[in-house]
């Protein structure tokens, strides 16, 4: 069956492949994650729209169910500003990477979708990460939640209360969406939370 989609969708992780493509994973409020091949996605035109986080207008065509779809993006509103101030490029990495990681392909989460896309924006736009730290912790929680792992939501406003939510978090993260690909991915969050201590 032809494939053939067009929506928004957020740029999840991109891994490069041949010469000059990459393989991009994006996430749709639509059709779930998605994963397309990006001719010339390490090239000088597309590299900066190829950054985990960006808001992205995708196209999606595939003749058939067994090949990889062929993805064409456009910029829609980049990340890559915030990606050389350090906390904020630590919670988009981690953000998106957990997002990537945990999800299966092809299945509709539209609260995620709205979600990552909020705390995207609080990470963009709060002076300063005590006001996107509790917005990262329910994104956190709510990811267990919508893939069946229950969970509460978290309580938290002051960033001690949310690092201690966010440590109490770590085993469910690691053992029901991460059991078996954690390596760089959970590697990320320990950054992140090292990072977010300092400011304590």
């Amino acid at each position: 069956m032809a494939l053939n989609l067009r929506a928004p969708a957020i740029l999840l992780a991109a891994r490069p492949h041949g010469e000059t493509a990459v393989i991009a994973r994006l996430l749709t409020e639509e059709f779930g994650m998605v994963a397309g091949y990006v001719a010339g996605g390490r090239g000088r035109q597309l590299r900066p729209v190829v950054i985990p986080g960006n808001l992205v207008e995708l196209e999606l065509r595939a003749k058939s169910d067994s090949q990889l779809p062929f993805a064409k993006l456009e910029l829609v509103e980049s990340r890559g500003p915030w990606l050389s101030e350090p906390l904020p490029a630590a919670a988009i990495q981690w953000a998106t990477a957990l997002t990537a990681t945990a999800l299966p392909e092809r299945n509709a989460y539209p609260n995620l979708y709205s979600a990552l896309v909020a705390l995207l924006d609080a990470v963009c736009q709060a002076p300063s990460a005590r006001g996107w730290a509790p917005a990262l912790l329910s994104y956190e929680a709510l990811l267990l939640r919508e893939l069946g792992y229950g969970g509460v939501k978290p309580e938290a406003s002051e960033l001690a209360e949310v690092l201690s939510a966010m440590e109490k978090l770590a085993d469910p993260l690691q053992r029901y969406l991460l059991a078996d690909r954690r390596g760089d991915t959970l590697a990320a969050r320990e950054q992140l939370l090292a990072r977010l201590r300092k400011m304590v």
